[in-house]
């Protein structure tokens, strides 16, 4: 009788363990050499910004007239604001506002749209129709008059514009989750959920929700680009963080009237922002790519 012969390297195969969905994902996201800088991009600015102390000397609120204006050198590396401020400090602690209020308006809309998308895409019927509609009706207002109108309303503060874009802009992710919700509900995982006696909700929360949570990461990323953008407009225009805390947007705002004299004032602060938002971008698709099953062992 013939015995099987296996070679070493059939061995070494058959004895090698699948790898696990979190290696395949970084190696995936490690091919991805934009996703990559944007991580890089990403870490220091929250490096430089929450640990602004280490890397400036310079108190962001200190006016110092006799150094109006100042341009870039050597003392001051990005140059001095209209009342003598350093200006690479203000961006430094300005990077606090900025990303802070993009990961909690983020975290909020997530959040509120994650909530409404399942209920709406499980349930379906009457329960969908009702969330739908009222998804519709806030769609028909322009993103940004409502936040305009809210901010108006409540007043301008960090933590209102915080609250304000969380709470304005869900509607998106809601019919995203809808969606995926509505792929995933009449699958043979969870029919076989169904016949074993689970309950829906965990039927939602244990088997539906963490197979779309790949599309809910990348969207969300992806909003906290956008989250940053909305809260430096705001501040651009007097209704997001307030004097004299720094914020990119207030720091474009103070330095408008100076573009033609004093460059720098408003093109480093406008600069970070879009950094800050190209490297989340950078992030989000290298993310999408990752978390999809068809493009990991490309």
């Amino acid at each position: 009788m013939n015995k099987l012969t296996i070679s070493t390297e059939d061995s070494a195969l058959l004895e090698r363990k699948p790898l696990s969905q979190k290696v395949l994902i970084w190696r995936s996201l490690k091919r991805n050499k934009l996703a990559l800088v944007g991580i890089v991009v990403i870490f220091a600015l929250y490096l430089t910004s929450f640990g602004a102390p280490l890397f400036t000397s310079y108190d962001p609120t200190e006016m110092k007239p006799r150094e109006r204006l100042d341009p870039p050198c050597a003392r001051h590396l990005l140059g001095t604001d209209s009342f003598g401020r350093d200006v690479l400090t203000r961006i430094f602690y300005g990077g606090r506002v900025s990303l802070s209020v993009g990961i909690a308006a983020v975290a909020i809309l997530t959040t509120i749209g994650v909530l409404l998308g399942a209920i709406a895409g499980y349930y379906g019927g009457v329960v969908d129709t009702a969330i739908m509609r009222f998804v519709d009706v806030m769609l028909s207002v322009p993103n940004f008059f409502l936040l305009l109108t809210v901010v108006a309303l409540f007043g301008p503060s960090l933590r209102n514009t915080m609250f304000v874009i969380g709470f304005t802009s869900w509607m998106g992710t809601t019919r995203l989750v809808r969606a995926q919700f509505l792929s995933e509900r009449n699958k043979d995982y969870v029919t076989s959920a169904r016949c074993m006696g689970a309950s829906q909700g965990r039927i939602i929360l244990r088997h539906v929700l963490p197979n779309s949570m790949a599309v809910i990461i990348v969207y969300a990323t992806l909003w906290i680009a956008f989250s940053v953008i909305l809260e430096a407009s705001l501040s651009y225009l007097g209704l997001g963080a307030q004097p004299p805390t720094p914020s990119w947007g207030n720091m474009l705002r103070e330095g408008r009237r100076y573009m033609r004299e004093a460059w720098w004032v408003t093109t480093f602060p406008g600069l970070f922002i879009f950094i800050t938002a190209m490297s989340f971008n950078m992030l989000g698709d290298g993310l999408r790519d990752a978390l999809d099953p068809r493009l990991q062992n490309r």
